[in-house]
């Protein structure tokens, strides 16, 4: 979609035919907030989505931990490093990270990776063992079931074959969608937040987990 509707503080410009909800770009979120704030929910949605990058960001600079300060690493390898032991849960006033590590290195790899995902590594705002990728999966394979069953004969073989296609075929698209949902639609790139503290607590189920809070810069009142 065009969004070269948008112009610095004119809102008699903005053309809500031509906006783009689904983007990677931080400008756009700002813009969001800006002349939609009226809507309710929108400032708690646009928080979460950039926790959510900042969140992913976080986990796969602490798997790369013993590559951050070698010059020779490139940041595509993050893509191939991933420390299972690691997870995290995002909320609007900053996210829980679960794992083995030390509140100096989560406080480190927060900050890194805040700095990268500004300065254009949004490739970091995306996981593969994002819960996200669960929910798509989940739906395709319903979707698929489900048109299997309305377009197969009722007999309990061709549905079950129905069935065996519909699991098969979702297993092998929904990896990919699972990734895009995350790029354009659960996580955004930050554009106004700040850590401001990593604290050790309990999420709300009693785990034990690094906090870390995020504060914003401009306050989206």
């Amino acid at each position: 979609m065009n969004t070269s509707a948008f112009t610095d503080g004119d809102f008699s410009s903005f053309n809500f035919l031509n906006l783009d909800f689904v983007t990677t770009s931080k400008s756009q979120d700002a813009d969001l907030v800006e002349h939609l704030s009226f809507i309710p929910g929108l400032k708690e949605i646009v928080m979460l989505r950039q926790v959510h990058a900042l969140e992913h960001g976080t986990v796969w600079i602490l798997s790369q931990a013993d590559k951050l300060y070698n010059p020779e690493s490139s940041s595509n390898e993050l893509k191939t490093e991933d420390n299972e032991l690691l997870g995290g849960l995002s909320t609007e006033q900053g996210f829980y990270l679960y794992g083995d590590v030390t509140i100096g290195s989560l406080r480190r790899a927060a900050k890194l990776a805040l700095h990268r995902l500004t300065n254009g590594e949004s490739n970091l705002a995306v996981h593969p063992r994002c819960s996200t990728n669960i929910s798509v999966t989940m739906l395709v394979t319903a979707g698929f079931a489900v048109g299997m069953h309305f377009l197969l004969p009722r007999g309990p073989i061709e549905q079950l074959i129905g069935l065996g296609i519909a699991t098969t075929t979702a297993s092998e698209i929904a990896p990919e969608l699972g990734l895009l949902a995350q790029k354009y639609l659960t996580t955004a790139i930050p554009f106004n937040l700040e850590i401001e503290s990593v604290i050790r607590t309990r999420d709300n189920c009693g785990r034990a987990a690094h906090f870390v809070k995020v504060c914003w810069r401009d306050q989206m009142d």
